[in-house]
């Protein structure tokens, strides 16, 4: 066990049932704690659970809920993504209510290693090409935290040896004790004005990544990124990554880690700068975590990416339709226009309160803009000067609109910019839809542009 912080038996609530908010739930119960259910929109699942548990599931909706319902409890766990200004979570804050995170749990009971990586862009990318150079190497790891297998339900196999942490400004914002051994902070920009209470929240949520860090620990930075390297950590080992700078850099058109030559540049499958970037800072974390350099460099040439990230869906006729859907930031639009020209871009979805003229210096790359979703008109004002612009009604009106506007040598990028929840439950939903709506278009041999 390492720093344990709540004793055994104490009441605990959970605040938030979705898969993290029911794995603490069933880990605490286990280890027997006295827990408080709540939830202020509970699915099926978690009444079943509830049930099971012969548990009510609460809700605070006011200071008298709050008084009734979490005055007796010594701790908290929020789901991650409980709005900063969650009227829970500020009377636990009036209160001196402990508030802990999945990641805090994990650490109290299990004193395994940890590779945690974060960052506004890339972090599900760089987890999986970490996990992927270490399970090569023989080291037996699982990607966990940020994807679909909790922390606190990895710890419980025993026959893992580390774990790759995706670690989300959501869950970090929780944790107060957390400190991985390896700690990577990919890049920095605004997103998730819609949970953490402002700018300055979210970036604070993003350093506790090395809140905690101590002795032979390290923190890695992008010392392309003046945020992320303006909190470098007092204590720990520090290391950077860059395109031209760092511990792991490129130079000579060839990737070096640590001063070693590990491959050049045109040997990776994609090497747009966030590519090189997340390259660099995947070999860097996985050689301190004890890869191998023929590991880190096979994973690298052979890495499969991800759906929804650049990712082509087709070549019909010359023209090049790619699935961004995972972009839900503007930072991350302008870092897919880096890889592109001629570009009919379609844009939008519901806005998280971010400043979407951040791709305005990438809109020379843009000959056509299809604004789609709930930020449609707030696109179109922001750009319509710069740029053509059309409003489309549907993602099916877009697709037809960036087929009757493209030509031989285009390409058409789904790159929203903005979260997906005005029209789809995840930016996968959405990106599916506009693959098969792209797929069902040309597939009816409707003429192009050549």
């Amino acid at each position: 066990m390492s720093g344990t912080t709540i004793e055994t038996g104490s009441q605990i609530g959970i605040y938030g049932l979705g898969q993290t908010g029911q794995s603490i739930a069933k880990f605490l119960n286990r280890k027997g704690f006295s827990i408080h259910l709540f939830d202020d929109s509970p699915t099926e699942e978690a009444l079943a659970m509830a049930k099971k548990f012969r548990s009510e599931i609460y809700s605070c909706s006011d200071d008298t809920d709050c008084e009734e319902y979490l005055k007796s409890l010594q701790a908290i766990f929020p789901t991650p993504g409980l709005p900063d200004d969650h009227i829970a979570l500020k009377f636990a804050q009036d209160n001196d209510l402990l508030i802990h995170g999945e990641f805090d749990l994990a650490q109290m009971y299990d004193e395994r290693s940890c590779i945690a990586v974060t960052g506004t862009n890339g972090k599900t990318t760089v987890t999986m090409m970490i996990n992927q150079m270490l399970n090569s190497s023989g080291i037996k790891t699982k990607a966990v935290g940020n994807t679909d297998t909790p922390l606190v339900d990895a710890i419980q196999d025993e026959s893992l040896a580390k774990f790759v942490v995706e670690a989300s400004s959501f869950r970090l914002g929780q944790s107060q004790n957390f400190a991985p051994d390896i700690g990577v902070w990919l890049n920095f920009s605004p997103d998730h004005l819609d949970v953490h209470k402002d700018l300055e929240s979210y970036e604070l949520a993003k350093a506790q990544i090395w809140g905690n860090l101590s002795g032979d620990q390290v923190a890695i930075a992008n010392e392309d990124d003046a945020i992320v390297m303006s909190h470098r950590p007092f204590e720990g080992i520090f290391r950077t990554f860059g395109l031209d700078k760092g511990n792991s850099k490129v130079s000579n058109n060839c990737l070096f880690v640590e001063g070693r030559k590990l491959m050049k540049v045109e040997e990776l499958p994609r090497s747009a700068p966030h590519d090189i970037s997340n390259a660099l800072a995947a070999a860097l974390a996985a050689t301190h975590a004890g890869a191998d350099d023929q590991a880190i460099t096979e994973t690298l040439r052979h890495f499969s990416y991800l759906p929804h990230r650049i990712e082509m869906i087709s070549d019909h006729k010359g023209v090049r339709w790619y699935d961004d859907s995972k972009s839900t930031t503007p930072h991350s639009v302008t870092a897919a226009l880096e890889s592109f020209d001629n570009v009919i871009l379609i844009m939008g979805g519901r806005n998280k309160g971010l400043d979407l003229t951040v791709i305005a210096p990438m809109l020379n790359r843009v000959k056509h803009l299809i604004a789609i979703g709930e930020a449609s008109k707030e696109i179109e004002l922001a750009f319509e000067k710069k740029v053509n612009v059309s409003l489309a009604e549907s993602m099916q009106d877009a697709v037809e609109i960036a087929h009757t506007q493209s030509y031989s040598g285009d390409v058409v990028l789904l790159s929203p910019g903005c979260a997906s929840f005005d029209s789809y439950k995840s930016y996968k939903e959405r990106g599916l839809d506009f693959a098969m709506k792209v797929n069902n278009l040309l597939k009816e041999g409707k003429n192009v542009n050549n």
